[in-house]
């Protein structure tokens, strides 16, 4: 009763919400101030993705990006409802980006992609470009004496057994306003029966709710939490070569890995613009960058292989599941029921 509750007053929250322009985290142009311009609009951090931006107009002189970055629930809602325009709209938020494919918003592409998976693509329409494993960062110092879990189930016995040492230190992302993060829970929710427990877990001891991997990895870096949980791992990327005190567990149950994909809108003011910036974002050149930075290839050939643990998600209309508005709102229910708790003393 309590859950469905909460589920009937979360519909009628978003039904009630009045349109709004979105919500921009970042803005940089890349290439010549005088250059024809393509604008994307993407999740990924202008930081990580700025050296595949830079090989780009580096190639191509006569062009430049106006690359705008924002969360994925703001780029659905820009591109949805608002009527933004964008040549390249890209994100990790695999079930968003076919509801936006499925709905009508993509234009249809024809362009050869030899070593694309099938399963990283739908139709002509949508395109993957990165496969981004999810992993658990933790501090080495905050860990100590402690071993470093291998599993799901070994973090749970880790969290209860310590609860001084991590209450009010664990990092997660908030599926309320981050896509990636609803679209996360949501797969360890199918995947794995103890996930629960570990919310759970993590909501006694007070975890933090953060947008995006960024911030938690910030956090992390800074000593102000000490394990983060599901966090991009392209993101951690740039930060664990020079700082041993970030450590990636990788578990051994399941790791799950996203395919961050772009699309063309229907509406682009420059479709032959996107069309050249997503070849170049599936060739040979820009995948090697980009499994450089994410640790896996998506193309095989270009990088790392993928581990034997690694689960990569299909792009596939099976994500349009997500969407459901009933199982939505139950599923957070049920997150805020975990992590919402009364907190045990000191």
């Amino acid at each position: 009763m309590r859950l469905a509750a909460l589920a009937a007053g979360l519909i009628a929250l978003v039904l009630a919400s009045p349109a709004r322009a979105f919500e921009i985290e970042q803005e940089r142009r890349f290439g010549p101030a005088d250059g024809t311009p393509i604008q994307v609009l993407s999740t990924t951090d202008t930081a990580a993705f700025a050296p595949v931006l830079e090989d780009f107009v580096a190639r191509h002189p006569g062009r430049s990006i106006r690359y705008v970055q924002a969360a994925s629930t703001e780029i659905f809602a820009a591109i949805h409802d608002q009527d933004a325009r964008f040549d390249l709209v890209i994100s990790s938020a695999m079930d968003l980006q076919m509801k936006l494919a499925n709905d009508g918003f993509a234009a249809e592409v024809e362009m050869e992609a030899p070593g694309l998976p099938g399963w990283a693509r739908w139709r002509q329409q949508l395109w993957g470009m990165a496969l981004e494993p999810v992993v658990t960062l933790a501090s080495r110092q905050a860990l100590r004496d402690l071993p470093l879990p291998r599993t799901r189930r070994d973090l749970i016995a880790l969290l209860r057994e310590n609860p001084d040492r991590f209450r009010g230190r664990i990092a997660a992302y908030d599926p309320q306003v981050s896509g990636v993060g609803y679209f996360l829970i949501a797969q360890d929710d199918q995947v794995s029966d103890g996930f629960w427990r570990l919310a759970e877990v993590m909501g006694r001891l007070n975890a933090r709710l953060f947008c995006c991997s960024g911030q938690m990895i910030e956090e992390l870096r800074s000593g102000r939490v000490s394990i983060a949980y599901n966090v991009v791992a392209s993101y951690a990327a740039r930060f664990r070569p020079d700082d041993p005190d970030l450590v990636q567990l990788g578990f051994e149950d399941y790791i799950f890995a996203i395919v961050r994909s772009a699309f063309v809108p229907v509406n682009a003011p420059d479709p032959e613009g996107a069309r050249l910036l997503l070849s170049y974002l599936l060739s040979d050149p820009a995948q090697r960058l980009i499994a450089a930075s994410a640790g896996v290839a998506l193309v095989p050939g270009t990088g790392p292989a993928p581990s034997p643990q690694l689960r990569p998600i299909r792009l596939d209309a099976g994500l349009l599941v997500y969407d459901d508005r009933l199982r939505r709102a139950g599923l957070l229910a049920e997150w805020r029921a975990a992590l919402v708790q009364p907190q045990a003393g000191p």
